[in-house]
């Protein structure tokens, strides 16, 4: 749903002054201003009104402005970006109350089934929900000029070598710090070049190559079963001494709720590591300081591991506890390498596979397809 005239709905707090509107001056007090008593669009202090009328609301209402609402069993679950509000919910009761409430509060349009919501394009079959940015992408390779420019099937060269390239050609730095920006946004669902677009040095070529690789991979983005499991599961990695100029590390992490993927990263470490196994240590224990927090968001644990302080004994003291299991995985079926450093085509397609980045066709077809042989085996059974 979309509220209509949002910033309209907010009361100001503090005294705010605007000169009387060209062509709507008073004839008896044309030096006199206006003392707004509620907010007008172009304020600053516009936006601040508008969310303390909406919390307000809300919190009278039991909710808030990232809510998850139980009520008889049933989940609610809303999320609000300034005046554009996505909800959903496990009963068409519960979701049709919360819209019947929010229309009566506030003048609402109505929008259907979730297909767009900044930037992000949706598209839900039976079995899966496809998540993809392929008109974003198409935009960033056209405002940047690189629609014509020829495929790559990697984001990466597995031979780049990145140094401080100080006497290189200069570049345009707003157009270059345009271009990182627009792929950082793109990692929201394009987890396949969340490593090589990582800020580092103006190395214009590399960053065009990305471009290269995302003509060639455009409609790729990320699925979700319907059916994945509740178990929690995180990969992580570490370059040693990968970058080229400062020696410090990049740890590559994901988790994985069922077979869905839910949170990645891939960043450069803090300090300098002295061996293989303290940077892989660093990797592992961001890792799961981050499964823990899902861990007690899923259980309704609240907060008790808001302030996790991430020490030395910090994964024995879990691992002895109970609270998570470390476990030694192979190379070839190590998820989050592709966080950590440039893979050859083969490595790289399989892993981007297996952490669910397909086609918006293939990911639908292959839910029905998956959906039609259960059914089929179950008959059978």
């Amino acid at each position: 749903m979309d509220v209509k005239s949002a910033f309209l709905n907010g009361f100001i707090e503090e005294e705010v002054y605007v000169r009387q509107p060209p062509g709507f001056e008073s004839a008896r007090f044309p030096d006199r201003v206006y003392k707004l008593r509620k907010a007008l669009y172009g304020l600053k202090q516009a936006p601040r009104a508008w969310y303390a009328r909406l919390k307000s609301f809300l919190l009278k209402s039991g909710q808030d402005l990232l809510v998850s609402l139980s009520r008889g069993g049933d989940t609610l679950i809303v999320q609000i970006y300034v005046d554009d509000i996505i909800f959903g919910g496990s009963s068409h009761a519960l979701v049709s109350s919360f819209a019947e409430q929010m229309s009566r509060e506030f003048e609402m349009s109505l929008m259907g089934e979730l297909q767009f919501f900044l930037g992000l394009q949706i598209k839900q079959g039976s079995e899966r929900t496809f998540v993809h940015q392929a008109k974003y992408t198409r935009d960033i390779l056209k405002k940047f000029e690189m629609g014509d420019s020829k495929p790559m099937t990697t984001p990466m060269n597995t031979n780049t070598a990145l140094d401080a390239d100080e006497d290189g050609e200069a570049v345009d730095q707003k157009e270059f710090r345009g271009m990182i920006g627009s792929l950082l946004y793109l990692t929201v669902t394009r987890l396949d070049i969340q490593f090589a677009a990582s800020p580092r040095t103006s190395h214009r070529q590399a960053v065009k190559r990305i471009f290269r690789y995302l003509k060639f991979t455009l409609e790729l983005g990320l699925w979700y079963s319907s059916g994945s499991s509740l178990s929690l599961r995180g990969f992580s990695d570490a370059d040693h001494a990968g970058c080229r100029i400062d020696r410090k590390s990049t740890s590559g992490t994901c988790q994985l709720l069922g077979t869905s993927l839910v949170s990645w990263s891939s960043r450069k470490q803090a300090s300098v590591s002295l061996s293989t196994t303290e940077a892989e240590y660093i990797a592992a224990a961001s890792c799961c300081s981050q499964l823990l927090w899902m861990k007690a968001t899923l259980s309704d644990f609240g907060l008790r591991t808001k302030h996790i302080d991430v020490r030395f004994h910090f994964l024995r003291d879990h691992y002895e506890k109970g609270d998570i299991d470390l476990v030694h995985v192979a190379s070839k079926n190590q998820l989050a390498d592709i966080f950590t450093k440039p893979l050859e085509f083969g490595a790289f397609v399989r892993l981007r596979g297996e952490l669910g980045v397909e086609g918006v066709d293939n990911a639908l077809i292959k839910g029905e397809i998956e959906s039609q042989w259960t059914g089929l085996i179950a008959l059978l059974v």
